[in-house]
């Protein structure tokens, strides 16, 4: 059986068209990993992104403070993607 290689350090994915660009998670953030992007989404807003310099600790903050239902995804270091994710 092939074993499956995870993520190096944590990650947030945000769906930049979910974003409405409040500013929550990027103020909660205790590292500092989330920034305002510079560009629109569909909606007009600038949605927050993620920086992805390695310091992410993965506590979710940002997730809990987001009130946007899905807006935000924490993948913690270690995480496997399962191959049926996505079909």
């Amino acid at each position: 059986m092939e074993e499956k290689e995870g993520l190096e350090h944590s990650r947030v994915v945000i769906d930049f068209d979910l974003c409405k660009g409040c500013g929550l998670c990027i103020k909660a953030c205790p590292k500092g990993q989330l920034v305002r992007s510079t560009g629109l989404n569909v909606k007009g807003f600038r949605p927050a992104q993620f920086s992805d310099d390695g310091k992410c600790i993965g506590c979710a903050i940002c997730f809990y403070a987001c009130p946007e239902p899905a807006a935000i995804a924490v993948y913690k270091k270690g995480f496997v993607k399962d191959s049926k994710e996505g079909e």
